[in-house]
């Protein structure tokens, strides 16, 4: 019995590493960003099983009111599963702001608490690899502010929203529902 115990424990440890790391964080989620307003460095794969809305997001846009809805979104569905992910870009020129004064912004004007990242460039060639890899995930690039990415709980999945579907619609509301109530 003691042989087969340390059998077992030898067959263990001699596994490389990469063998646990290969099924520990799904490439699409294995990317780090600074969190605002820390700058902290967290990497994604923290959010790995949950139902993740990333939006590209700017204080100075005609769409920057949609940040009342996501964070009412993320109210109603986060103990079911679901976080919303801000990262704030300047690619359409409307956010001026770093770092702190982004959150600073968000949190006194619409009461945003969901996580937000440093601010980073979302389209086109220059995007932070998370962006590129949604983009050819869901094979569709930000043409604007407040576009939305919804990523199922086993992070293949993505299904993007352009930046004229509200947060608190009909259509968006129905995916994150069926999205959370499918487990995999």
């Amino acid at each position: 019995m003691k042989s087969l115990a340390r059998f077992a424990a030898l067959t263990v440890l001699s596994l490389p590493v990469a063998a646990f790391a290969a099924g520990a964080c799904p490439d699409l989620l294995n990317h780090e960003f600074k969190r605002l307003p820390s700058a902290k460095t967290e990497n994604l794969c923290q959010y790995q099983g949950k139902v993740i809305l990333v939006v590209n997001t700017a204080s100075r846009c005609g769409f920057t009111p949609q940040f009342e809805g996501l964070q009412k979104i993320y109210d109603e569905y986060k103990s079911k599963g679901l976080v919303v992910l801000g990262f704030p870009s300047n690619d359409f020129n409307q956010e001026p702001g770093q770092g702190e004064q982004i959150v600073k912004y968000c949190k006194l004007n619409y009461g945003v608490d969901f996580p937000m990242y440093e601010k980073s460039v979302v389209k086109g060639a220059q995007a932070n690899p998370f962006y590129k890899t949604l983009s050819t995930a869901a094979d569709s690039e930000p043409q604007w502010n407040f576009h939305k990415y919804l990523i199922a709980r086993d992070a293949q999945t993505v299904i993007p929203f352009d930046s004229r579907v509200e947060p608190d619609s009909d259509a968006l509301r129905a995916k994150i529902e069926a999205l959370l109530d499918k487990r995999n």
